[in-house]
C-alpha cells in the first residue's frame, strides 16, 4: 500500500509541478480548437463590403446585436444613431480583436475578461433580442448538459476565467514581455 501512495504522489506531484504551465497553454489550445473560428466566422458576418467594410458593419450586424430595434423600425437602417454603429462597431471588432490576443497570448488576462463580457452580452441579446427559449436557455441541475446559455456558455466562461486567473503560461508573448520587462529592471537597478 505504500508503494501504491508513494506511486500516486510522484505521479501526482509531477502533474502538479506541471500545473502552471500545462493549464493556461492548454486553455488557449481549447479556446482556439472550440471557439476562435466560432467568433471569427461570426465576426465575419459582421463586416461591410469591400476595404470601406472594415469601418462599415453589415445590415447583419446591426441585426445580431440589435434585432429587437431593427426589426420594431421595419428593417429600416436610417433610424439608427451612432450609438447603436459604436455599439455593432466595437462588437465586429471585438469578436477579432479578443480571440486573436487570447491565441497569440498578448494581453491574455484583460482579452479573457472582455471576452467574458462579450458572452455574457451575447447571452442577453440571444435570449432578449433572439427570443432564444427555456430548452435553449437551459438550466442547471436539471440532467440535461446541452442547453446552449447556462451549460455551453458556462463551460466558455470557465475556461475564460482560467485565463484570466492564470494567464496566457510560458508560450506566450505575454511571457516573452514580461521576461524583458524584468531583466529590464534588473539591468536599471
Amino acid at each position: 500500500m505504500t508503494r501504491l501512495a508513494t506511486l500516486h504522489n510522484s505521479l501526482f506531484g509531477a502533474l502538479e509541478a506541471a500545473a502552471p504551465f500545462l493549464i493556461p497553454t492548454l486553455a488557449r489550445v481549447v479556446f482556439l480548437g472550440t471557439l476562435f473560428i466560432y467568433y471569427w466566422n461570426s465576426a465575419l458576418t459582421k463586416f461591410g463590403e469591400g476595404f470601406a467594410g472594415l469601418f462599415t458593419p453589415s445590415d447583419g450586424a446591426y441585426i445580431q446585436v440589435f434585432p429587437k430595434v431593427i426589426e420594431a423600425a421595419g428593417y429600416d437602417f436610417s433610424v439608427l444613431t451612432g450609438y447603436h454603429t459604436t455599439v455593432v462597431f466595437f462588437a465586429m471588432w471585438g469578436e477579432v480583436i479578443l480571440p486573436i490576443l487570447i491565441v497569440i497570448g498578448l494581453l491574455t488576462r484583460l482579452a479573457a475578461l472582455g471576452m467574458i463580457v462579450f458572452v455574457i452580452i451575447q447571452s442577453v441579446v440571444d435570449i432578449t433580442g433572439h427570443g432564444l427559449g427555456a430548452g435553449d436557455i437551459g438550466a442547471w441541475f436539471d440532467g440535461m448538459p446541452s442547453a446552449l446559455i447556462l451549460d455551453q456558455r458556462a463551460f466558455w466562461v470557465f475556461l475564460l476565467i482560467v485565463l484570466v486567473l492564470r494567464g496566457a503560461g510560458p508560450l506566450s508573448i505575454d511571457r516573452v514581455l514580461s521576461r524583458q520587462t524584468t531583466a529590464t529592471h534588473a539591468a536599471a537597478m
